[in-house]
């Protein structure tokens, strides 16, 4: 068994510029914010992305560093569109796939299965085919002659997700109500690479469907408590509203100056200091 714990910048010491990069979580839910801060600390830079999108993705497109992005949406949930990401988007920052959310899925899972593509009805009749010239159609070879969307497989070469809770071998769980489909980021990805709130010797009485993530799949482990802020973290921590609200608001020199020009401890005596003036 091999104590696969890592610090957040080796991580990103084993990522490339240009390369194609899975993010977990879902909107401003559970994303692995303190890995994407490390990554922005970094030159690494011409990613593709593939993201269930959030702040995570407004980050990386205010910094500059997406070639191409694609997505579902990109949201801040209780803010519905992400104001960093629709910014670059408007100046023609990075190029756009963007896909139905089931469309997603079954690009996820073909890559976890290592299949070139899965058929599925989502998509059909609706203006994702106009806006994506490249997808196909199949048809089925039975007796029905039915037409799908071939969704092309949407391989990764490193994915990054956060987790509730993780051992030292790679074994993730998560708590809260929903996995967000962070298994399959990881099974997509040549490497995945899973943050956590807190390691842990073992899981206890855990119930098996928490078990989300599989050694086998990860190749490092980062325990960074808050690691997900400002999304939520459930039952850990929920969304910081207040400070999403200030990230939304703020000009991003003026947010990258004040919150970013540091390491991760530096980030979270930032927020606990903004948050003490506000009182």
């Amino acid at each position: 068994m091999t104590d696969k714990t890592m610090t957040p910048e080796d991580v990103v010491s084993r990522l490339r510029s240009g390369m194609t990069l899975g993010i977990g979580g879902w909107g401003a839910r559970r994303k692995p914010m303190a890995l994407v801060r490390a990554l922005l600390r970094s030159d690494i830079t011409d990613l593709t992305v593939i993201s269930y999108g959030g702040p995570d993705v407004g980050l990386l497109a205010a910094a500059g560093r997406i070639r191409r992005l694609i997505a579902a949406f990109v949201t801040l949930d209780s803010i519905p569109l992400e104001p960093h990401y629709r910014a670059a988007r408007e100046r023609g920052a990075f190029a756009l796939t963007e896909i139905d959310e089931a469309m997603f899925l079954w690009g996820l899972t073909a890559a976890a299965h290592r299949l070139p593509f899965l058929p599925v009805r989502a998509g059909l009749g609706s203006d994702v085919m106009r806006v994506n010239p490249e997808l196909r159609t199949v048809t089925s070879p039975y007796e029905d002659g039915e037409t799908f969307v071939a969704v092309p497989a949407l391989r990764m070469d490193a994915a990054l997700v956060h987790l509730n809770r993780a051992d030292r071998l790679g074994n993730g769980q998560y708590l809260g109500p929903d996995p967000y489909f962070d298994d399959l980021f990881c099974q997509a990805a040549d490497q995945a690479y899973v943050s956590c709130e807190r390691l842990v010797d073992d899981f206890g009485a855990a119930a098996p469907q928490t078990l989300l993530v599989s050694r086998h799949t990860v190749a490092g482990v980062v325990e960074t408590p808050n690691g997900a802020h400002f999304t939520s973290c459930v039952p850990d921590h929920d969304r910081d509203e207040a400070f999403q609200r200030l990230y939304a608001t703020t000009p991003w020199p003026h947010f990258a100056e004040r919150f970013l020009s540091g390491d991760e401890k530096a980030y979270q005596s930032a927020v606990q200091t903004w948050h003490e003036e506000q009182q």
